[in-house]
């Protein structure tokens, strides 16, 4: 009589158990499939506020590229009193101004362009101090005209950082 009971009791106790496991996976999926869904949509969300930051980024980095050209940068920025070093010192000041004006821009562009940007940065103020120490220059005048002789035989930083900046927006546009 005991054994009949306690095969009646596993007898209804194995169904329920299988029953509660199988709508406890059934909601679990659910709730699992419904967290995924409101995620992608807040993702969705984001990216549609966060494109057009991005896109701004970018054209202020690339602004700043043209105002550090060599060609723009020399038109700007004028000697006042023709000695070669001052005038070093202020082409050298107006780029590492437009850099720290442009700094925050870096949260929104991608790690790899960060640094070409910055690479280009860079080689433009390497490219005015090794102009600057030739012997031939001795005065901002022939520094600008060094320069800009320079800068039309070959591709300034700016033009090959720009170049990237436009491979970057086109990859997630």
């Amino acid at each position: 009589m005991e054994n009949s009971k306690i095969i009646e009791l596993i007898s209804f106790t194995i169904p329920a158990i299988v029953t509660g496991l199988t709508a406890y996976y059934f909601f679990y999926t659910h709730t699992k499939t419904e967290e995924n869904k409101l995620k992608l949509s807040m993702v969705k969300e984001n990216q549609k506020q966060a494109l057009p930051l991005r896109l701004q980024a970018f054209e202020r980095m690339s602004l700043f590229l043209e105002r550090i050209n060599p060609n723009k940068l020399l038109i700007r920025v004028n000697s006042i009193n023709n000695d070669k070093n001052a005038y070093v010192f202020s082409l050298i000041d107006t780029i590492e101004q437009e850099f720290e004006h442009n700094l925050t821009q870096q949260i929104y562009i991608t790690d790899k362009c960060w640094n070409v940007i910055i690479a280009s940065k860079n080689a433009t103020i390497q490219l005015i101090k090794v102009t600057a120490e030739k012997d031939s220059v001795t005065n901002a005048q022939e520094l600008k005209e060094a320069i800009l002789q320079k800068m039309m035989n070959s591709t300034s930083p700016s033009n090959t950082a720009l170049n990237f900046i436009k491979e970057e927006v086109r990859s997630f546009l």
